[in-house]
């Protein structure tokens, strides 16, 4: 029995729900009762399930916090993770975001690649299974989230809830071919007190915006007396990413830097480094250079934590990565925030420890810490091996698995790894402005997961 037939009667009809799907502004929104993560995801959450429910699949709604359709019978449960909240839609549009129109081949809105297609594409593809009557050894169960982009927490109420675990499955909000590995991120703030007694005060410091961007651009504003200045600032050589502009009671020290992600930050310039490497000779008051000269001289410029000695690296995927997002400070204290990623098979204790440690012999405390564990699943695991598979009888692709620095839903379930729906050589459109897909590709996405999902409720 030909599977493709049965997926190919279920496309104009998602296509048509996908639009209406996209109409639903789910940016999260104020928490409420009945609505965790606001009314709008919670309304997509439930014009999805309601669909599903029409489509003959068994339902379940997680008191809006997420929801679920299933196909089956037996003891055991595919997975496939899904999410409906989106990113707000930002400035740049020349469509409606919310619009799900349909026009040259494409498919425009917010969410329509990022996961609300993905999502909709999977719901018709189970349709198209169970139109099929193939038989199937395991359930196969929709998992539709409201969170993702947030934090999570939808997942997090599942399994605190009674959510089954998956014997395994994928998260069609990825890459292809497989992504199986994918670094442990540590997101930490520290702060230090300050009692500044010297005749140069640092007033306010401050640059970058997320613990997860590059910062382009720092600034520190000192006083002092007149003479005091012009000693500091004669003869002094500044790279080219530094401005300096006096003041009637002192001088601001800017920095310019290069933006990048932070799973990548070797790609960007870091202008946090660059104020720190600029400003860590002057005569500051004893706490405070102490503290500056250790950012500066411990982490600066680099983005592999060498200095700090937490360079790790593994041949999967490869060093962990380090990123001084934001700086913060006053007359009374200095603060910074870190996100730094360690290698698939290395771990926490290979790294937070050690860099703990020297944040504190210098009179910093850990006042934040948010860790994401590591995830990697061996590539001869027979359920990566069946992705892969399916994966190149579809195209015309080289099937092969990776590890990113970046983060996906994959995290948030045990047995499950990102699986599409982006193919090699894509343009990333997702939270960018005039957000779109083809719609050739949502159907070929639906042609891969129906197979996907068949062969995973059968090996």
């Amino acid at each position: 029995m030909d599977l493709k037939n049965y997926v190919d009667g279920q496309k104009d009809n998602m296509l048509k729900t996908l639009s209406e799907v996209v109409s639903i502004n789910s940016v999260r929104g104020e928490e409420k009762a009945d609505a965790p993560f606001g009314e709008g995801p919670k309304k997509c959450l439930n014009f999805v399930l309601e669909k599903a429910k029409e489509l003959g699949f068994k339902t379940k709604n997680m008191d809006n916090y997420m929801g679920w359709a299933e196909l089956g019978e037996g003891s055991e449960m595919i997975a496939v993770m899904g999410h409906l909240d989106v990113v707000p839609e930002g400035s740049g549009w020349d469509k409606d975001p919310f619009s799900g129109q349909v026009e040259n081949g494409n498919i425009y809105g917010r969410g329509t690649m990022d996961d609300k297609g993905p999502t909709v594409a999977c719901l018709y593809a189970l349709k198209a299974i169970k139109e099929s009557g193939l038989p199937l050894k395991r359930r196969i169960r929709i998992l539709f989230g409201t969170n993702e982009e947030t934090g999570s927490d939808d997942m997090k109420y599942y399994r605190e809830n009674g959510g089954e675990i998956p014997f395994c499955g994928f998260t069609p909000d990825g890459e292809y071919p497989v992504i199986n590995g994918e670094k442990g991120i540590i997101n930490a703030t520290f702060k230090k007190d300050l009692d500044q007694k010297s005749d140069l005060i640092l007033k306010k410091i401050s640059g970058g915006t997320a613990f997860n961007v590059v910062p382009a651009h720092a600034k520190a504003e000192f006083a002092c007396q007149e003479s005091l200045k012009k000693e500091i600032l004669a003869d002094k050589k500044f790279s080219e990413k530094i401005k300096i502009e006096e003041t009637k009671d002192g001088f601001i020290v800017e920095a310019k830097g290069l933006e990048a992600h932070a799973s990548t930050p070797e790609k960007g310039n870091n202008a946090i480094g660059n104020l720190l490497i600029a400003i860590k000779d002057f005569p500051m008051d004893k706490e405070l250079k102490k503290a500056v000269v250790f950012l500066a001289e411990k982490i600066g410029l680099e983005t592999f934590g060498q200095s700090l000695g937490i360079d790790i690296y593994d041949d999967n995927s490869g060093k962990l990565s380090l990123n001084m997002g934001v700086i913060e400070g006053d007359e009374n204290f200095l603060e910074v925030k870190l996100n730094y990623r360690y290698p698939v098979t290395r771990s926490y204790d290979e790294c937070a420890p050690i860099l703990d440690k020297q944040f504190d012999q210098v009179g910093f405390k850990k006042i934040f810490e948010k860790h994401k564990n590591s995830l990697f699943v061996d590539e001869n695991t027979e359920f990566i091996k069946i992705l892969l598979d399916v994966y190149k009888e579809h195209t015309n692709f080289k099937p092969h698995t990776k590890s990113i620095g970046g983060g996906t839903y994959a995290k948030a379930l045990p047995n499950i790894v990102a699986f599409g729906p982006i193919f090699p050589g894509d343009e990333i459109r997702e939270h960018l402005p005039n957000e779109y897909w083809e719609v050739e590709k949502i159907f070929l996405n639906m042609e891969i997961y129906a197979d996907a999902m068949y062969r995973l409720a059968n090996m």
